[in-house]
């Protein structure tokens, strides 16, 4: 067994119930700020010409709108909770060193410190997982046919 299932299987053996409901409040704060984020478009895109990080403004908006719509919806639904936190993960740190940290690093700069709790929420998802009460538990049922 290499690191990687170690991680998982402690993951799956070590979670309360209440770390479910924190993954669902979780996916509703992403998915909500991609609404937002649908809803204007053109803030995404000034955001991210004037981080310090350059990208294609085109493909970065759509990026991390995707990823906060789907990844904000599996999180939710407990589907696939290890990848949509892998996807959103990126998305997250360069909110955190590229965007929100030039408005100043103080206590009233209050996105810096949401993007910090997500994004330290995002790497306790991904050694975590879905949880009790997912898809990706109901799915692992016995009783549950597959397509395969």
């Amino acid at each position: 067994m290499n690191l990687i299932h170690k991680i998982e299987h402690w993951g799956d053996a070590h979670h309360p119930q209440w770390i479910d409901y924190l993954r669902i409040a979780l996916g509703v704060v992403i998915f909500a700020k991609g609404v937002s984020f649908v809803n204007d478009r053109e803030v995404v895109q000034h955001m991210i010409e004037h981080s310090s990080f350059h990208l294609s403004s085109w493909g970065a908006v759509h990026y991390v709108v995707f990823t906060h719509l789907v990844g904000g919806l599996f999180l939710i639904l407990g589907f696939q909770t290890r990848l949509a936190s892998l996807l959103l993960f990126p998305v997250l740190v360069g909110a955190v060193f590229f965007v929100n940290i030039t408005n100043g690093f103080s206590y009233l700069n209050s996105e810096l410190w949401l993007s910090i709790v997500v994004c330290c929420l995002l790497i306790f998802f991904m050694v975590m997982g879905s949880g009790k009460y997912s898809l990706d538990q109901m799915m692992n049922k016995p009783g549950y046919k597959r397509d395969i």
